[in-house]
């Protein structure tokens, strides 16, 4: 799980972005403007967006998979900070389910069919693609699915080198889009938030499948909202794009049921 945005990193950010106000600043070309204020670097627009959406200690996400596996789907709530807590509806190749989080501990219940349970650090193994080996590594969905998206959204800021796409519409405001891509074995190869075991599973998973880069996707709005995430992996079996749209719940969404 990446590590959550710490103040002492993004001090320098958040001060470099108190002044800005309008999302254009954001959103213009890395060029600038002659004679006007110079773009925040797009490493600090996503890491104040990470802290600021950390900050709030939940969020709702609707998250959309497409690739040679098919299509995948999930939607619901995520609690983090003093305890972890996700209710989420999902749809994938076995069916419908609810994956629910509660004190570390997974459950997916697909309608009609069996449960799956797994610890935080074995969610991979519920994934419909998983191995035997309940350590191992299917893609990262399920892993996706429970981490808060703003400490992925700091783990991308942090390693993967973002440029300026420009401003462009999404949910009814003007947001900056910041586009970058890495090696995988620079993302993972020095992750010390893995298991020497879980990194060599990973980097394993992606070797088998002709994966030599992962491609990122961000969207910041208005306010150092972060409002979608999207990880492009293209390998030997064909192209698999994962969107996250992030919106604050409402009160009544705040903390997810315990239950399916």
């Amino acid at each position: 799980m990446p590590p959550a945005p710490r103040p002492t990193v993004l001090a320098a950010a958040l001060l470099l972005l108190a002044t800005t106000t309008g999302c254009s600043l954001l959103a213009a070309p890395t060029t600038g403007t002659p004679g006007g204020p110079a773009p925040v670097p797009p490493k600090q627009v996503v890491l104040a967006a990470a802290q600021m959406l950390d900050d709030t200690g939940s969020a709702r996400i609707d998250v959309v998979q497409e690739g040679p596996g098919g299509r995948r789907t999930a939607s619901g709530s995520l609690v983090w900070g003093a305890s972890d807590e996700a209710a989420l509806t999902v749809t994938d190749e076995l069916g419908s389910g609810r994956l629910t989080v509660k004190d570390g501990a997974l459950d997916l219940v697909y309608q009609g069919g069996a449960a799956k349970h797994a610890e935080r650090s074995t969610a991979e193994s519920v994934d419909p693609g998983a191995g035997p080996d309940p350590e191992g590594f299917a893609g990262g969905w399920t892993t996706a699915l429970i981490t808060g998206p703003g400490g992925r959204a700091y783990a991308v800021a942090q390693s993967v080198k973002l440029g300026s796409l420009g401003g462009e519409q999404l949910a009814g405001v003007t947001a900056a889009h910041y586009q970058g891509s890495a090696p995988v074995a620079e993302l993972f190869g020095k992750d010390e938030e893995l298991s020497p075991q879980r990194r060599a599973a990973t980097l394993d998973w992606y070797r088998q499948h002709g994966v030599t880069a992962i491609g990122y996707d961000v969207w910041v709005g208005p306010g150092m909202q972060l409002l979608r995430l999207r990880e492009t992996v293209r390998g030997s079996a064909g192209t698999t794009v994962t969107t996250t749209d992030v919106s604050a719940p409402g009160a009544a969404d705040a903390t997810p049921a315990a239950g399916g």
